[in-house]
């Protein structure tokens, strides 16, 4: 590992950084993603990904298993903490962070169970949706144009390290999920289907629809099958993270 401790905010690293953090979808520009925080970092290297480069505070070198973090990636920087806030979109800037460069984006795997992502603009449902997919086994993620950016800094930390346990494919037509050879789900309140008394495919596709319109039309109109979830309480409709969690948990209940 090649150590170096930059005290200057014009080092071509950070600057080259600090543009990548400056917008959400940046990544998609560079190849590369910024992870900050030793979980996040701890999640890719256990998952085999190998930092490109790390960003460490002069304290956090001073910690062994935060120094041990910085020894996977073959460069690492040292800087002073005010310029490692400069790189961070957290209020409390973590003392750790990481570049990882991303793969090419992988294409449909017409087999596997998977969730649609059809327009989802709240970054915290983005990544919320994604963790419950990872934690039920569900290992393919397929967003929409319009859906926010799957790697962005918000939808990362909500999402908690899922992302690199995931086949990601983002900014897909609804024409493209013809590739999917398994039948799409999704929920309705004007169906006679309730999700725990129905029979569901499996594996399958669960289709998650934009927080205000729902699924569109034409993305509805391939779903295979469409399902409500009981709500006694009588509200009009759930958090779309939340009712993604309850249709993934069912499917892997019905599994078992």
């Amino acid at each position: 590992m090649k150590l170096d401790h930059i005290t200057s905010r014009d080092n071509p690293a950070l600057v080259r950084l600090r543009k990548l953090t400056a917008e959400a979808g940046g990544y998609r520009k560079t190849g590369s993603v910024w992870v900050e925080g030793d979980h996040l970092l701890r999640a890719a290297l256990l998952r085999g990904w190998t930092p490109a480069l790390v960003v460490l505070t002069e304290a956090a070198m001073q910690a062994p298993e935060l120094a041990r973090l910085a020894e996977a990636a073959p460069r690492a920087l040292v800087v002073p903490t005010p310029l490692f806030k400069g790189l961070s979109g957290l209020e409390s800037p973590a003392q750790i962070g990481a570049e990882l460069t991303l793969p090419a984006s992988p294409a449909i795997d017409a087999q596997a169970a998977s969730v649609v992502l059809d327009r989802l603009q709240d970054a915290g449902n983005v990544g919320a949706i994604l963790r419950s997919a990872a934690a039920f086994g569900v290992r393919q993620v397929l967003a929409l144009k319009g859906t926010a950016a799957l790697w962005s800094p918000k939808v990362l930390r909500a999402g908690q390290g899922a992302h690199f346990g995931l086949r990601l494919v983002e900014g897909l037509a609804a024409d493209d999920l013809a590739a999917l050879a398994v039948p799409m789900i999704a929920t309705s309140s004007h169906t006679e289907h309730v999700l725990h008394r129905v029979a569901l495919p499996s594996p399958c596709a669960w289709v998650m629809g934009h927080e205000g319109q729902g699924v569109s039309p034409a993305l509805m109109a391939r779903c295979a099958l469409t399902v409500g979830i009981p709500q006694p309480g009588g509200e009009e409709s759930l958090n779309v993270a939340a009712a993604a969690a309850i249709c993934l948990y069912e499917s892997h209940r019905q599994q078992r």
